[in-house]
């Protein structure tokens, strides 16, 4: 028979100082496992709690006596640390890129390390939520703890999914809205920008071995197929089906961000240009990278590129009132008035700007750029201005009954872009 029991033990009384029998605090349990042997553990002070408990223990070694196994029991002592390693490899095996297996890892470990989570049991939906707001506290921003909590949550429901667990914990801690907190906000490049950052770049030294003319391209395929740095970096001569038509670019499911074979048509100029300059390099390796830009800082070329194309720009001004008016604009600046950045996705976001701005149909756009949300292509990657909505306005028919009147410039515009 089971049955719970205080443990004698003995104590030092601390008037006399002898050594004196007493009772512990916490109540055992008493009972046979499933080899017939007698076992006694520790269960809990109060004693209604250790009789559950006692009964838990009973009813497990009975179904193991009947050859009734729990397949998940193991997996509850299995340390997290040893499931975040098999995590890993699945992640791996599924086709994930190395840097996000990395990252997704990194920031399972550390949430797992900062609640004190040893085994499956401990996690706790609301430890979670507290990790997340001392991040938030210590100056991260809701994006950044965004992510945490996502690989958290991919983290926990693959526990299920491989039968490591019975339920999600966390299925219901939901992602906070970013928009609330961006901590970096980007700005499209005008065309004028555009324009003198290429050269800027071109006529430029080399910046992290890669010269002014590679960087000028780099800027180029960026603003002119949106593509991201990864891609950019993993596309080769034979990406390139210049005999097509129209002349298409492809980037290979391994390299995309969303894990799928990425075929782009080009414009005709632009394809002209690069198979130009293909050719022109004929030691160019078909299969190696067109731009070896693995582990470049592409943000530092563009910020110095971007910082002497600015300075060109100043020095192109004829009078002291001219230079004094473009050195207070935000023309070619890495941070504009507003507080935007020009980092180097801010390249992708020119690119699907322009398109906006060309008269694309939203859904042609989300298209391009290869989003799965139309709200992200139109709502954080098309920015347009006031100029932009001006240009919209002087589309409309005109006045009725008024004589037309030609579009005036305004000089400043001419002076600082």
């Amino acid at each position: 028979m089971a049955s719970v029991y205080k443990k004698p033990i003995f104590i030092r009384d601390p008037k006399t100082g002898q050594r004196v029998k007493a009772k512990s605090k916490k109540w055992w349990g008493r009972f046979r496992d499933e080899n017939g042997e007698e076992r006694r553990v520790p269960l809990a002070t109060d004693r209604t709690a250790a009789q559950t408990m006692l009964s838990d223990l009973v009813k497990k070694a009975e179904r193991k006596a009947a050859g009734i196994t729990d397949p998940l029991e193991e997996h509850r002592k299995r340390r997290l640390t040893l499931h975040l390693k098999d995590y890993e490899e699945y992640l791996r095996n599924k086709g994930n890129t190395e840097d996000h297996v990395l990252h997704t890892a990194h920031r399972v470990d550390a949430c797992l390390k900062a609640c004190r989570f040893a085994t499956i049991p401990d996690i706790s939906a609301s430890r979670v939520q507290g990790f997340l707001g001392d991040l938030r506290r210590e100056g991260f921003g809701i994006a950044t703890s965004n992510h945490y909590l996502r690989a958290m949550k991919m983290f926990t429901r693959w526990l299920v999914k491989d039968r490591r667990h019975r339920e999600d914990v966390l299925a219901y801690l939901s992602i906070m809205n970013a928009e609330t907190d961006r901590r970096r906000r980007r700005r499209p490049l005008s065309p004028e920008e555009f324009e003198k950052l290429v050269e800027a770049a071109r006529n430029g030294p080399a910046i992290q071995r890669i010269t002014g003319e590679e960087r000028a391209l780099l800027y180029i395929i960026a603003c002119y197929t949106g593509f991201r740095r990864n891609e950019i970096g993993s596309v080769t001569p034979r990406s390139f089906d210049f005999a097509s038509e129209p002349p298409t670019l492809t980037v290979q499911a391994a390299n995309s961000k969303r894990r799928r074979v990425d075929v782009i048509p080009l414009r005709a100029d632009f394809a002209q240009f690069l198979r130009g300059w293909i050719e022109g390099r004929r030691h160019l390796d078909p299969d190696a990278p067109l731009l070896e830009i693995r582990g470049k800082h592409t943000a530092e070329m563009l910020r110095k590129d971007l910082a002497r194309a600015r300075d060109e720009w100043i020095d192109e001004a004829t009078t002291s009132a001219e230079t004094a008016l473009r050195k207070k604009s935000s023309f070619l600046t890495y941070v504009n008035a507003e507080g935007r950045v020009v980092d180097f996705h801010a390249l992708r976001q020119t690119f699907i700007t322009n398109l906006s701005l060309a008269g694309v149909s939203p859904k042609m756009a989300q298209s391009l750029a290869r989003h799965s949300d139309i709200n992200l292509t139109m709502n954080v990657y098309t920015m347009l201005n006031v100029s932009d909505q001006a240009a919209a306005v002087e589309s409309l028919p005109p006045l009725p009954g008024i004589p037309h009147m030609p579009a005036l410039e305004h000089p400043r515009l001419r002076i600082t872009g």
